[in-house]
């Protein structure tokens, strides 16, 4: 980031701020982007964790408790789409919805449908871009307030509780 860049984001007004820290789940394979996303995050107050790609987010999601899922939708091993398919079909029954939002280099025509006929959420075209995200985030929440109103212990791939 630049000094401008990163001045402005310090000089923030704090009612900016979600009324509570989030916990938040990267999944994403590049580097770069896994940092851009982490700070980002974090100079808003949220909890970050990192995954490389789909298939380490559902072993996260399985051991931990999030509020939302930032989900890369190319990944190695296992995409952005197959994951969140998964995600949905533990989903199935159980009444819980894990917020995702899809992270994408695409942004051609179809794209967000694409994401959103996945199951995805909502949508943030990379590079990310700080109001996008945190209006993406908000979009997503039950109550668009930063309060998620998702219990702390509500892992969404296991039946049983941490």
């Amino acid at each position: 980031m630049t000094g401008r860049v990163s001045k402005n984001l310090d000089e923030r007004d704090l009612s900016d701020r979600p009324s509570r820290s989030l916990r938040i789940l990267v999944a994403e394979d590049n580097v770069v982007n896994q940092k851009l996303a982490q700070r980002l995050l974090q100079k808003r107050g949220h909890t970050v964790r990192v995954a490389n790609n789909g298939k380490e987010a559902l072993d996260l999601l399985e051991r931990e408790s999030f509020d939302l899922v930032l989900m890369d939708v190319q990944m190695p091993q296992m995409g952005g789409f197959e994951a969140t398919a998964r995600i949905r079909a533990a989903e199935e029954g159980t009444g819980r919805h894990m917020p995702i939002i899809a992270l994408t280099a695409h942004a051609m025509t179809g794209d967000r449908e694409r994401c959103l006929e996945a199951g995805m959420d909502a949508y943030v075209s990379k590079p990310i871009q700080e109001k996008e995200l945190r209006l993406a985030i908000e979009s997503v929440l039950p109550d668009h307030s930063g309060d998620s109103g998702i219990p702390e212990d509500a892992s969404v791939l296991s039946t049983s509780r941490r």
